[in-house]
């Protein structure tokens, strides 16, 4: 499927009397506007093309709900106040924008060379990244905030399913619910997992829904975990990382791995 036919394919999905779309045929992207806040979503369609490769018609519905969800955010003025228990931590790479499309600076901080922690009030079925301006207007300071969304993490459940491949142990926790990355920042359940550990313990959050654990006992394992993470991190719905972390003394530091030897630290 090229450009032309997926730009054909979105519009017919996404097309509303209250949305605008338009197509920048030289950077091969689609932009979805809501006509009455002006605000939208840009789409490249080179990625989207790939998720429908990779997933068929459930990429393109992935895509499709994903821009609904967020037109709706859009168009809402969120308040922090009365939904403090509803304020969690996110995970995303250092190459995510800090700022919204309109100018507003968003809340975050640094976490590793290849990640960074934003802040967002969840919506049920979605959530908005916090910014500057929102927090300002309920009276919040940063540590308040960072402080009530590490607390609300801890109240996620995080138990992990188990798969042994050539000797080494990989966990994974998948529960869809936007914050699967975000548990890397629970130290309980970092702790927990060191505990389980017998070998060296690699981390991986290569996409937002899903975040990997790995015992590893073996160079081979080195191998499948670099290849596991490359496929979670290309089909991904918010791709984050595809580097790995190796976990130690508390500290997490990506690693690069290279086939058959073990990984150098970065």
């Amino acid at each position: 499927m090229d450009s032309i036919q997926m730009k054909k394919r979105l519009e017919k999905r996404l097309k509303t009397s209250d949305r605008r779309i338009t197509f920048n045929k030289k950077e091969d992207k689609l932009r979805i506007e809501d006509i009455h806040t002006e605000k939208g979503i840009t789409l490249s369609l080179p990625g989207v093309i790939s998720r429908y490769e990779n997933n068929q018609d459930k990429g393109i519905d992935e895509v499709v709900y994903y821009v609904d969800e967020a037109l709706k955010v859009m168009q809402n003025t969120q308040q922090l106040k009365g939904k403090e228990d509803a304020i969690y931590p996110v995970i995303r790479s250092t190459s995510f924008p800090t700022e919204t499309g309109d100018g507003k600076q968003l809340l975050y901080k640094d976490h590793t060379a290849e990640t960074r922690i934003f802040y967002a009030v969840d919506l049920d079925q979605s959530y908005r990244l916090i910014d500057h301006a929102l927090m300002e207007e309920e009276g919040l300071h940063e540590r308040i905030v960072d402080e009530m969304a590490r607390f609300n993490l801890r109240s996620l459940p995080f138990e992990a399913k188990k798969d042994v491949v050539a000797g080494n142990t990989f966990f994974f926790v998948n529960y869809n619910d936007g914050y699967d990355a975000s548990r890397i920042l629970n130290p309980v359940f970092l702790d927990q997992m060191r505990q389980r550990v017998t070998g060296e313990m690699a981390v991986a959050v290569p996409h937002q829904d899903v975040l990997i654990v790995a015992d590893i006992q073996n160079n081979q394992g080195y191998d499948i975990l670099g290849q596991m993470t490359m496929n979670f991190f290309s089909n991904g719905y918010i791709p984050i990382t595809s580097l790995p972390f190796i976990y130690e003394d508390e500290q997490l530091e990506p690693i690069f791995i290279l086939a058959k030897n073990k990984p150098k630290n970065e």
